[in-house]
């Protein structure tokens, strides 16, 4: 089974020294943090970079769709807008996964083989993880059977809003075992996490426990993805490559549905976590509609003009 970092490998020997750890991460100055989240979201960048930013956040979109209702045709058709968003524009970049439930990741393997695009599938008891272990650990061994490359698991909340941090790490580091080859992506699910400190917390379990992406949420809860807990991420994976050397993930999923959005977040990347972060293999959005948004968009700066009501596909 990972261990965890060797620098910080006394900081999980124990419940109450992994306890010690978390309480001795410096606080968070939730208005300093706000405040430049927000400034951050203002910045104006030239018609230029905003090509660039357009299609580096096409590249980074896991295109997403976790509804009851999904099918084999639906899941096939999403792939394929994945493969080839815009099909009048060959130059248009590839998003970075298509993102399912387990029995739906053999349907876009097929349907992705040999693209370049990631198969990404929610486990462990998606959205709300109530289920024993050895469920999770089954969902996680279906999908990664079934074709995953990627798997986007949720921490016990209720674990961890009860103080057994010890538990919520040993499940992420049994769940990483089971990935074998494919990249683990962490949800913290921090709209119900309450408080920074808490946010911050979690990130630290999960980098401590092997997570190669850390990421804020489900989409399923009223507060998902925001400047600034996705800042207060990637502050985390910035100082823990600083002191172990392992660069880690983010990805901020739930509500980000305009280029205008998305920008914001790059710009976030660039100023907080650096240059580096600045690529699919550590950054993604969790979207379904910001695609759309962005061919739009992309179209507007290439033509001048906005296209018509049928020019990108309805998911």
């Amino acid at each position: 089974m990972p261990t965890t970092a060797p620098a910080f490998s006394d900081a999980t020997a124990s419940d109450s020294a992994l306890r010690r750890f978390l309480f001795g991460l410096p606080g968070v100055d939730a208005v300093g943090l706000e405040a430049r989240a927000a400034s951050l979201g203002t910045r104006s960048i030239k018609t230029t970079a905003k090509a660039y930013a357009i299609d580096l956040a096409i590249s980074m979109i896991d295109l997403t769709t976790l509804e009851g209702a999904d099918t084999p045709g639906k899941v096939r058709a999403l792939a394929a807008k994945a493969v080839n968003p815009d099909p009048t524009d060959r130059t248009t970049p590839r998003t970075a996964a298509v993102c399912v439930y387990p029995d739906m990741a053999a349907t876009a393997a097929a349907a992705l083989a040999g693209s370049g695009v990631k198969v990404a599938s929610v486990a462990t008891a998606f959205p709300a993880g109530r289920a024993a272990l050895d469920v999770k650990l089954a969902d996680v061994r279906d999908a990664v059977a079934a074709g995953a490359d990627e798997i986007d698991m949720v921490i016990d909340r209720g674990a961890f809003l009860s103080g057994r941090f010890l538990k919520v790490y040993e499940e992420i580091l049994a769940v990483k075992a089971e990935c074998g080859a494919a990249r683990l992506k962490v949800i913290f699910e921090t709209g119900e996490l309450s408080t920074y400190e808490n946010i911050r917390r979690a990130s630290w379990i999960g980098m401590l426990a092997g997570a190669d992406f850390i990421k804020t949420s489900t989409g399923k809860v009223a507060t998902n993805a925001t400047p600034a807990n996705t800042l207060l991420m990637l502050e985390a994976v910035r100082d823990f490559r600083a002191q172990t050397g392992v660069q880690i993930g983010v990805k901020p999923a739930g509500g980000i549905r305009t280029t205008k959005d998305a920008v914001k977040f790059l710009v976030l990347v660039n100023e907080t976590a650096g240059e580096d972060w600045l690529d699919p293999h550590w950054f993604r959005f969790g979207a379904s509609s910001l695609l759309n948004d962005l061919l739009m968009q992309r179209q507007k700066l290439s033509t001048g003009r906005y296209s018509g009501p049928d020019y990108v596909t309805v998911d």
